[in-house]
């Protein structure tokens, strides 16, 4: 009997191999939340995979996908303990992300074993410890305080925007616009925060926070996520926002901040602005070769 062999691509067009038959491997994920701002998080240290703005959106897709504030990529990075990159929900890049940077900071520490971790970001290398009591305590970095390192679309006074309800602007890694209001509570943040997001002042768009002071030193603010929307916290625009009040005279350095999803510790520093606050590990799952092929 003579054995005759087709070349694959025949086999294809002859209906052998399905064009639904599955192209990606499972791509591994963790669930993880900072007081209620959520993440997914791809480690690619182990499982290389491209991430692409669909992806992200599919991913981001809290009906059709699994549903996440950011989605945060793990790299290596030869000088520091990881190199991270993070995303909106819409599939756009986010410079920073605090509450992203300290859950990754507790899988690095309980990794490692070691007291002190260091991340490098789109910001620059951030350095995390362990707070004691399962707390992370996270350095985001000074902030930036000049319009065009913020940045602002022309050169005005960042401490009195020329905007109804004179906000505040601060960079923190991305940037953010603050208001300070008599009760954060009061505050439509759905209406509000879409047309301050998208105002030509910022140029790469902005976070809006809104705050209000409640006793010495302790801040209610509620936040509009750029790329995302209402979130239950943001550890960036915490930060902004406790540098935001001691610039205007408000509160010290160091602030409590009770955002919706619970309350963060800001100590601005020489060094820069540190984030105190917990983590938590949700679940470990992966992505089907069916979802991934989808895209």
């Amino acid at each position: 009997m003579r054995l005759q062999f087709c070349p694959l691509w025949q086999i294809f067009l002859q209906g052998a191999i399905s064009p639904g038959m599955t192209q990606h491997a499972p791509l591994p994920f963790l669930k993880m939340h900072g007081l209620g701002n959520d993440f997914v998080i791809i480690d690619r240290r182990q499982t290389p995979h491209a991430i692409s703005a669909a992806l992200v959106r599919a991913i981001g897709d809290r009906n059709r996908g699994v549903g996440f504030d950011q989605l945060a990529v793990i790299d290596t990075d030869i000088e520091t303990d990881a190199r991270l990159t993070f995303y909106n929900s819409d599939g756009s890049t986010a410079g920073a992300c605090g509450n992203a940077t300290r859950c990754i900071a507790r899988l690095l520490l309980d990794e490692s074993g070691k007291p002190a971790v260091h991340v490098r970001t789109e910001r620059g290398v951030l350095r995390a410890e362990d707070a004691g009591d399962r707390m992370t305590r996270v350095n985001m970095g000074p902030p930036l305080l000049a319009w065009d390192q913020i940045p602002l679309a022309h050169s005005v006074d960042p401490t009195h925007l020329p905007l109804p309800g004179d906000p505040i602007a601060v960079g923190m890694g991305n940037p953010h616009c603050v208001f300070f209001v008599q009760d954060a509570e009061s505050v439509d943040v759905a209406t509000d925060g879409p047309g301050v997001e998208h105002h030509p002042l910022f140029p790469q768009a902005t976070n809006v926070e809104y705050a209000s002071l409640t006793s010495p030193d302790r801040l209610r603010m509620r936040v509009w996520e750029r790329g995302t929307g209402i979130t239950l916290a943001c550890g960036s625009g915490t930060c902004a926002t406790a540098v935001a009040a001691h610039l205007r005279g408000l509160t010290g350095k160091r602030v409590i901040v009770d955002v919706d999803g619970g309350t963060l510790e800001i100590d601005w520093r020489d060094d820069g602005v540190w984030m105190t606050g917990p983590t938590a590990l949700v679940f470990s799952a992966e992505f089907s070769p069916a979802f991934l092929d989808s895209l």
